[in-house]
C-alpha cells in the first residue's frame, strides 16, 4: 500500500490490489475517511499512520456499495459509516452481498486472517446535499458537498471538499480503469454522472478516483472527455468501440466485453 500526502490535511492510501483508494481528511479537530483499501495488513496500518500524522477519525464515508469500498469498519470498528441514500437503499436491498463478495475474494487470494465485516448502523445521507462536520466546525468552508454518482452501479455519491479543493468521486475518472457498467448501472446514467462531475471537477485542484493515483484538474478533465467518448462509441459501435489510450490492457478489454454484454441486456 502507498500513502500519499496530497495536502497537509489530505492523505490518500492506494491499495496494492486494484489500486483502490482510501482518502483521509483532517478538518480541525475532526476528520473522516472515505472508502478503504483491501488487504487486512493495509487496513491494520491506516489507524497508526493517521495517529502518527495527528489525523482524527470522527467517521467513515463510502462512495458506493461495492464491497471493496466498504471495509473502513475493519480499520475503525467503532466509527459511524455514512453513505448516500441510494447506497443505503442498495445495502438494505442486498443484505449480506458485500460480505459474500469479500469472502469470495479472500478465498481466491488466500486471505485467511480477515475479521468479520459489520455493516450495521449505516447513516443515510441526503444527495445532493451538504454534510456539516459538527457543531464546532459548522461554517460553510467546513461542509462537504455530496453529488449523485450512479451509472457504474445503481448507487453512488461523489464528495467535494471545498476547503481542500478536492473531489473524491468513487469509480469514475480513473487513470487505470475504463468506465465499467456493472449490474444496476447504465451507460446513460454514467454519462449523466460524468457531465455532473465536470462542473465539480472544474472547481477542484485534486481529483481522487476510486482506483488509481490522485489527479490534477487538467488530467482529470482530459480523462472525463476520454470516458465520455468511449461511452458514446460503446453505444454506437458495441464491441468495436475503441478503448481510451493508455487503458487498453487485457484487464480493460475484459471490462469492455462486460460492458458490451450489459448494453445488450439493457442493464
Amino acid at each position: 500500500m502507498r500513502a500519499l500526502s496530497v495536502h497537509p490535511d489530505l492523505i490518500v492510501f492506494i491499495s496494492r490490489y486494484w489500486q483502490t483508494t482510501c482518502t483521509a481528511v483532517r478538518a480541525g479537530p475532526e476528520g473522516f475517511v472515505i472508502d478503504s483499501p483491501i488487504y487486512p495488513d493495509e487496513l491494520d496500518a491506516i489507524p497508526s499512520v493517521l495517529e502518527q500524522a495527528a489525523f482524527p477519525v470522527s467517521g467513515l464515508l463510502a462512495t458506493h456499495a461495492d464491497w471493496d469500498h466498504l471495509l473502513g469498519r475493519l480499520a475503525f470498528p467503532e466509527a459511524s459509516l455514512g453513505v448516500g441514500e441510494s447506497t443505503a437503499q442498495r445495502l438494505a436491498a442486498e443484505p449480506g452481498d458485500a460480505q459474500r463478495e469479500l469472502r469470495r475474494f479472500d478465498e481466491e487470494q488466500y486471505v485467511d486472517d480477515r475479521r468479520p465485516l459489520a455493516l450495521g448502523g449505516i447513516q443515510p445521507l441526503p444527495v445532493p446535499g451538504r454534510l456539516s462536520l459538527g457543531s464546532g466546525v459548522g461554517s460553510l468552508e467546513r461542509e462537504l458537498e455530496l453529488y449523485p454518482a450512479d451509472g457504474h452501479t445503481a448507487d453512488g455519491t461523489a464528495f467535494f471538499i471545498p476547503w481542500l479543493e478536492t473531489l473524491v468521486c468513487g469509480d469514475y475518472l480513473s487513470p487505470v480503469e475504463i468506465p465499467w457498467i456493472s449490474p444496476g448501472g447504465s451507460v446513460e446514467a454514467y454519462e449523466a454522472t460524468l457531465e455532473r462531475l465536470k462542473a465539480v471537477a472544474e472547481r477542484a485542484e485534486t481529483v481522487v478516483p476510486g482506483h488509481g493515483r490522485p489527479l490534477q484538474k487538467p488530467e482529470a478533465l482530459t480523462l472525463l472527455d476520454e470516458d465520455l467518448a468511449y461511452l458514446q462509441a460503446l453505444r454506437s459501435n458495441g464491441a468495436d468501440a475503441s478503448l481510451p489510450a493508455g487503458r487498453r490492457t487485457e484487464a480493460q478489454r475484459s471490462i469492455h466485453a462486460q460492458n458490451v454484454e450489459q448494453l445488450k441486456h439493457g442493464d
